[in-house]
């Protein structure tokens, strides 16, 4: 068990002690909480993070989240709350504070109906909804497969996804988007 000051000494000591659970704040002097997190998962496979924060906002949540946390509480949380939540991040649980959780769903409802796509855009996201390859996305509108990665590239952007898998999963949730132009 350690203490780390600041996010340099949290991935060195990550490194050193090989923890299961790393509890970590967002806010330190020197390397943030995201970036400590982001290095700690990468280098240290097996060990998990578990955000212990006082932020709420949803900035913040989904920084640490894509960086590999995979839970997020506040520092406000009993110490019943944290050793639970612990516990669940070992055994492939993802905790969420119910006030992150919130601020989180808010967020992502806002968002969705936020989004414009071009009609082109819509076309590659429907088609990729429906399970299709760039290959047959390509031949079915007349691009290029470089056209179609382009534009998938957009859309990702957009939604705030990694691959395809996600955005096809937001495309088959989402079955009336905006069209922009």
């Amino acid at each position: 068990m350690g203490t780390a000051a600041d996010g340099d000494e949290g991935v060195a000591m990550a490194a050193e002690l090989r923890p299961d659970v790393v509890l970590m704040d967002l806010s330190m002097p020197g390397t943030d909480g995201v970036t400590a997190t982001e290095r700690i998962v990468t280098e240290n496979a097996g060990t998990h993070v578990l955000v212990l924060t006082s932020f709420s906002d949803h900035e913040r949540i989904m920084a640490a989240l894509d960086a590999g946390a995979e839970g997020y509480l506040l520092k406000d949380s009993s110490t019943d709350t944290i050793l639970t939540a612990i516990r669940q991040v070992t055994a492939g649980g993802s905790p969420l504070d119910p006030k992150a959780a919130h601020e989180f769903l808010t967020s992502r409802r806002h968002s969705a109906q936020e989004i414009t796509f071009t009609t082109r855009e819509q076309e590659v996201l429907e088609m990729l909804g429906s399970g299709l390859p760039n290959r047959t996305i390509s031949q079915r509108l007349g691009i290029s497969e470089r056209t179609v990665k382009a534009h998938l590239t957009s859309i990702f952007h957009r939604l705030g996804v990694s691959d395809r898998t996600q955005a096809a999963l937001w495309a088959q949730r989402h079955t009336r988007f905006k069209r922009g132009s």
